[in-house]
């Protein structure tokens, strides 16, 4: 069954407050396998909301409505629709009656352009609010229904499950299919590269979907399974699953919800290892990461933000000799920073990041971008240099993704390439 979701508001089509509700109308909707034939957001005009509602009847065989249910004079949604189709309105008295009692019990000033509220198409269904004031409806046309709630998000999810979902599920009136997903994490290879070496991953394509989603800075492989059979879409999943993960296996590092800093945390567990991380250009953001997993006291030390030369001296041990000799961003220095917070922390681990994030800094030699990042146990250091070409909030982030990286491959017992 193909859906339709339609937001609107002038708020959202001038850039003021994000729509929220399609995202979560339409993962919802993708969850139990109906197909979202398209999504649009219109402003508060009368002709944009008929052109954008007729558009989406005519590829669907149901349309979500939100926003525009208020009692102000631009809440021209329920308007709209009754002139679409040439009803007439009226107004529900037990939908009334139940808004009244709520302005009295919350104590609030009754005026008459509320009940509003409580006016719908004519042959429209309410749906009641139990969160909000503006009743909601379903409106059944040319063997289409159209689901009309409000725009206020917290009310959208209230409504959506208990309200319109059920009617919904009606109208669908075929065997519910299954729906399973499940998303496979990687870093380190570009999104066109991981295309190219699943180009000829062979899946049913009738049963299974597989999706490239980059999240920065990620690449995430989502499969969904869709299928009458449960064992059938689990078994799909799991196979093709598979194929991708032996294709891609030094670059996947977690499933569905991990995180990288949650799997660096865990093998720190399992190993018993502690940690303590100095941080030049990053500064503290891995620290931040690591400390955002519950739990993460037990192998977390301490860290350090040592931005500047003189810190990297007095705290960690690197020599101003180092520092004229080879700069603070440099192989050496990283080491050494790596070293100093090891051993004043007295952990099993220490990691350091030290770079050039920009706009200005960069030299010829050491151009914006240049970054090192060092990981000693004090018996194997390894460290590795970048040339990131991002801003410098991305080569923040992507130092801290690549610190944690280069910190998981090391726990393995991995190179910093991630081979054996």
């Amino acid at each position: 069954m193909k859906v339709g979701i339609l937001t609107i508001g002038s708020e959202l089509t001038t850039g003021r407050i994000q729509d929220t509700n399609t995202a979560y109308l339409a993962g919802e909707l993708a969850s139990r396998a109906y197909e979202v034939s398209a999504s649009m957001a219109v402003g508060d005009s009368a002709g944009a909301v008929k052109g954008a509602l007729e558009h989406l009847l005519s590829i669907s065989h149901a349309v979500i409505v939100t926003g525009g249910l208020g009692p102000t004079a631009d809440d021209i949604t329920t308007e709209c629709i009754a002139k679409a189709f040439g009803l007439k309105l009226y107004t529900d008295e037990k939908a009334l009656q139940v808004i009244k009692d709520r302005f009295e019990r919350f104590k609030i000033r009754w005026s008459d352009n509320n009940a509003k509220q409580a006016s719908f198409p004519k042959g429209a269904r309410p749906i009641p609010n139990p969160v909000g004031t503006a009743w909601g409806y379903a409106l059944k046309r040319n063997r289409k229904i159209i689901f009309v709630i409000p725009g206020v998000p917290r009310e959208v999810r209230k409504m959506f499950p208990e309200e319109v979902l059920p009617i919904l599920e009606k109208a669908a009136g075929k065997k519910k299919r299954i729906v399973l997903t499940k998303t496979i994490k990687l870093f380190g290879l570009a999104e066109a590269l991981v295309d190219d070496t699943l180009a000829d991953v062979a899946y049913d394509r009738r049963i299974l979907s597989i999706g490239f989603y980059p999240r920065f800075p990620e690449n995430h492989i989502v499969l969904t399974a869709r299928d009458t059979d449960r064992k059938r879409a689990q078994k799909n999943l799991e196979e093709v699953g598979r194929k991708i993960e032996e294709r891609l296996k030094k670059h996947v590092f977690g499933h569905d919800g991990d995180t990288l800093e949650g799997i660096v945390g865990a093998l720190l567990t399992e190993k018993k290892l502690t940690l303590a991380v100095a941080e030049s250009l990053t500064g503290g953001l891995i620290t931040d990461r690591l400390t955002n997993v519950p739990g993460s006291s037990r192998y977390f030390e301490r860290g350090v933000i040592s931005y500047s030369n003189r810190s990297k001296t007095d705290l960690l041990g690197v020599t101003e000799e180092t520092l004229e000799k080879f700069g603070a961003v440099s192989e050496t220095t990283a080491v050494l920073m790596a070293e100093g917070v090891r051993e004043l922390a007295k952990t099993d681990i220490g990691l350091s990041t030290t770079g050039i994030a920009g706009p200005t800094g960069g030299t010829e030699n050491k151009p914006v971008g240049t970054v090192f990042i060092a990981v000693t146990d004090g018996r194997k250091r390894v460290c590795r240099d970048f040339q990131f070409r991002w801003d410098r909030r991305r080569i923040k982030e992507i130092t801290s993704q690549w610190a944690l990286e280069l910190l998981r491959r090391f726990i393995l017992g991995l190179d910093s390439r991630g081979r054996k």
